[in-house]
């Protein structure tokens, strides 16, 4: 097949996949309002990991018990669950589109903990791209008429942890696929949830039991397709059109909820999303890398559990 063909196809691919990706946010922030967080994680990481063991089965199990990125991996999902209970904690507050905007400014972090942990070399023009997106996520924030400003502080710490594990994500083993990265993260979330399971569990009729099932679907779904996508396309071509997801969030608010976009949202949605894009495209030339792996799949691109 062309390149130019699966490059297509990764784009294509790549949109699809934000699009389950933004209709498993919806879900679980109509159901965060009268429900445990825990209890939706559970059900929703129980369903990925049960995907995965479907697909892979004995044999995933011994891979990813054998890996020698499994530790990481294990630190990654424990980081992952604290990132996840933020957000949706947040989602209680914050409109679909308002905490969608503020998850976009995770890739801005990255860049400066690669700079920091990893001593990776941050150019002028890179740090000019960061400060943009630092206006953006200033301006979405709309500090003059902030209310309550905890769901915001909630959701910017959730994007610093997503931050952090894909810094991990940069660490892990190349041989270690990315079935067994999903099994071993995901399963620390059953695990680890389940434990908060008696304290936390929230009473919930069939509809919204099915509910958290389907959020796990579709977002177990998202995530295949968006693997799918990087395996025809380079991060730099696929960067732009990760933030269509802003657009979904944005279309799911004002549909499912009747939120109206004020102009603050879109205009530090817009600088987010170029900074971010930007940033990707300068790290690309910078390191001059020939060939995308799985390393390159970003923390704001919700591959964690």
């Amino acid at each position: 097949m062309k390149s130019g063909d699966r490059s297509l196809q990764g784009i294509a691919l790549c949109m699809l996949a934000y699009t389950f990706l933004s209709l498993q946010d919806a879900a679980i922030k109509w159901l965060v309002a009268d429900y445990s967080v825990v209890t939706i994680l559970f059900w929703r990481s129980l369903v990925v990991v049960v995907a995965c063991m479907a697909v892979g089965r004995m044999e995933l199990m011994r891979r990813a018990w054998r890996s020698s990125s499994k530790r990481l991996l294990v630190v990654r999902g424990l980081l992952s669950i604290v990132a996840w209970l933020l957000y949706y904690t947040a989602a209680r507050d914050l409109s679909l589109a308002e905490m969608t905007t503020l998850y976009f400014s995770a890739p801005i972090m990255v860049t400066v903990l690669a700079a920091i942990f990893l001593k990776e070399h941050v150019s002028r023009w890179q740090w000019l791209v960061l400060v943009l997106g630092f206006i953006g996520v200033v301006v979405a924030c709309r500090p003059d008429s902030m209310g309550e400003p905890l769901p915001i502080v909630l959701t910017l710490l959730a994007a610093l942890c997503w931050a952090f594990t894909y810094i991990q994500l940069r660490q892990v083993d190349e041989q270690t696929s990315v079935m067994q990265q999903m099994l071993i993260t995901n399963g620390v979330f059953v695990v680890c949830v389940a434990v908060a399971l008696p304290w936390t569990h929230t009473p919930s009729p069939t509809s919204a039991w099915l509910g958290m099932l389907a959020a796990g679907l579709v977002g177990g779904i998202g995530q295949f397709l968006l693997f799918a996508s990087f395996l025809r396309a380079t991060a730099t071509l696929l960067a732009p059109f990760e933030y269509t997801g802003l657009i979904w969030a944005f279309l799911l608010s004002n549909l499912v909820w009747g939120t109206l976009i004020d102009v603050p949202l879109m205009v530090g949605a817009g600088l987010i999303a170029v900074s971010g894009t930007l940033a990707m495209i300068l790290a690309r030339h910078h390191s001059r890398r020939r060939k995308p792996d799985y390393s390159e799949v970003k923390a704001w691109q919700k591959t964690s559990p």
